[in-house]
């Protein structure tokens, strides 16, 4: 959806980004990740043809945001770290300014307005003034105006900022939901916690440069191997021989109580082999699929970076 080639921004006197190169897979949710001053809001307000970099393309659905710029953000919604709504404007209105700014048809923006309400829970919400909501309502008729048009890109930076923790739990259930519906997301955010619950790639900037961009959730398939990690109630000094001697399991670290191991193999394939251990006598207490958590994934990647330049 979102392609990058030799991306270059310079401030006066500082590169923010320095010849950036990826890809935003489409109906993807990438966490772009990354300290202060690493180049993510930069990156994204090049994405939203905000920005007019030194060098390099971006194309978002084959598009170039430098030549085509009006036609991207008919596509394309963005929610800025430092938001702002129309204080005495209520949130009707607020969201019938933004589809009418996006050129939605007139006879289109009430049954817009009536479905972005909707999918937002600000129904009951839409004869208040925006400067009479809380915090978290606020952002949500933000984000309200930057997908009334239904776009297919959704950029937003530092979303739950300030947001308290039910209302960052109601927030990843709609990005969720957005990405069923067959929305890319590009999420900026320094909670890595929150990032975890719905992101599906991970982008790690550090100064302008990237330090890392995958894939961290695989859906279950028959030829994708996983992390295990493997619990007995009672020691045995035979786990880590057994372990290394069977076909699928490919061990990282085995002792006579614990062991964490790449299995490749469906989860049948895992059931016959907890069938295995227990037939051969070994106490089995725990077997489940050992997940790294974003912020485990990110302080990799930086480790790897530093060192890599010693």
């Amino acid at each position: 959806m979102i392609e990058i080639t030799n991306l270059t921004f310079d401030y006066p006197g500082h590169r923010a980004l320095n010849d950036v190169t990826l890809t935003v897979a489409n109906g993807s949710v990438t966490a772009l990740v990354g300290p202060n001053g690493a180049g993510k809001t930069t990156l994204m307000r090049c994405i939203a043809g905000l920005e007019t970099p030194l060098t390099g393309t971006i194309t978002v659905a084959d598009m170039d945001v430098s030549d085509r710029t009006r036609d991207v953000h008919r596509i394309m919604g963005y929610l800025s770290d430092f938001f702002g709504l129309y204080q005495d404007l209520t949130v009707a209105r607020c969201l019938e300014y933004a589809a009418a700014a996006q050129g939605l048809p007139e006879a289109d923006i009430p049954a817009a307005i009536e479905r972005t309400a909707q999918r937002l829970n600000l129904s009951d919400r839409l004869q208040q003034t925006s400067g009479s909501l809380s915090r978290g309502l606020r952002q949500r008729v933000a984000i309200g105006q930057a997908i009334i048009h239904q776009p297919k890109v959704l950029l937003l930076d530092e979303p739950a900022s300030g947001l308290d923790p039910e209302a960052r739990a109601s927030l990843a259930e709609l990005f969720r939901q957005l990405q069923a519906d067959g929305m890319t997301l590009l999420v900026s955010s320094h909670i890595l916690s929150e990032l975890d619950e719905y992101s599906t790639h991970m982008l790690a900037l550090r100064d302008g440069r990237i330090l890392e961009n995958r894939e961290i959730k695989l859906a279950h398939q028959s030829d994708v191997h996983r992390c295990l990690h493997l619990d007995l109630a009672q020691p045995d000094a035979l786990l880590p021989e057994w372990l290394r001697a069977y076909a699928q399991v490919t061990v990282k670290t085995a002792t006579a109580e614990h062991a964490e191991f790449d299995f490749h193999g469906d989860l049948q394939a895992q059931a016959l082999l907890l069938k295995s251990l227990i037939h051969e006598g070994f106490t089995v207490s725990s077997l489940a699929e050992h997940k790294e958590n974003l912020q485990q994934s990110y302080l990799r990647s930086v480790a790897a970076h530093l060192e890599a330049q010693q």
